[in-house]
């Protein structure tokens, strides 16, 4: 890895909490990591403050799980939906900012997770929206079906397609590993005549279960990962965004909004976020290779 004079890996057995990665001095486990991004059980039912990101981006969602609206002059892109309990807390951000909740005509999501695509439906059936599925987790979010309501899948879309209103237009890259059809966004926002190369991170995590060596069901889980990253590393990114926003620092950045520079713009903490994310990865991976030989 480029990044490897940051990292010093600590291997000890194939346990989240004893997986450990220390980069630039702080020392993250594998469980860790996973609570950082998740929180706690309010943290991913609170509304965190509903704030503009930058250029036509804007975020609605809760302390933990993220949700963006991208507002166009033909009606708004929905950016993950989360559970579907936080569909009120959602609407109300949306109006909080002075846009209708009815204006959204697109749902996409980053990838077949209840904490990020569980609502689909309900926004669906409240706003008529087109719901969009990357085709490789089109088999998990069919399962999804909460409340019993079967989970819509109104276009199946592949790796480079785009979905496109009202002049904005999001290209879907496939980032697999942490789902089948796990999808990173990426799109232009202007701001002070400028513009700038957005990120949205499906995510990059090995959550604590998941299997890399030896899965019957997903026999090259790693190498997806591996393509992920790849995939991830060459995207050029100005303004990193997240499916938790912990991933890029939401809590930290919120406060500075107004106060300089728009705090969301920050190409090294998109690396920083990668080289975190990876370390873990290869940590993980040689953790599980060696208990299976």
């Amino acid at each position: 890895m480029k990044t490897a004079f940051l990292l010093a890996v600590v291997l000890l057995q194939a346990s989240p909490s004893d997986i450990s990665v220390t980069i630039n001095g702080k020392t993250w486990t594998q469980q860790s990591l996973f609570q950082r991004n998740i929180g706690g059980r309010d943290d991913m039912t609170t509304a965190f403050p509903a704030h503009h990101v930058i250029g036509n981006i804007y975020y609605v969602g809760t302390e933990s799980l993220t949700s963006y609206l991208i507002t166009t002059p033909q009606g708004h892109i929905l950016v993950n939906t989360t559970f579907e309990r936080n569909i009120p807390v959602i609407q109300k951000s949306v109006e909080q900012l002075g846009f209708k909740f009815s204006d959204i005509k697109i749902v996409v999501g980053s990838h077949a997770h209840g904490d990020h695509m569980e609502g689909d439906a309900l926004v669906k059936q409240m706003t008529g929206a087109q719901v969009v599925a990357m085709a490789e987790d089109v088999p998990a979010l069919e399962a999804m079906k909460p409340g019993g309501k079967p989970h819509p899948i109104d276009r199946v879309i592949h790796d480079g397609d785009t979905v496109s209103l009202g002049g904005t237009t999001l290209t879907a890259h496939l980032t697999p590993g942490h789902t089948r059809g796990c999808t990173t966004w990426t799109l232009k926002a202007q701001e002070n005549g400028r513009s700038y190369d957005v990120v949205i991170i499906g995510s990059l995590g090995v959550n604590p279960g998941f299997k890399l060596v030896n899965n019957a069901d997903i026999p090259h889980q790693a190498d997806e990962y591996r393509q992920a990253f790849k995939v991830s590393r060459a995207l050029p990114c100005d303004v990193p965004l997240a499916s938790h926003g912990a991933m890029y620092h939401l809590a930290e950045k919120y406060p500075r909004i107004g106060k300089g520079p728009n705090p969301f713009i920050d190409p090294a903490g998109y690396k920083a976020e990668l080289d975190l994310d990876e370390a873990m990865f290869n940590a993980v991976l040689a953790a599980q290779q060696r208990v299976s030989q």
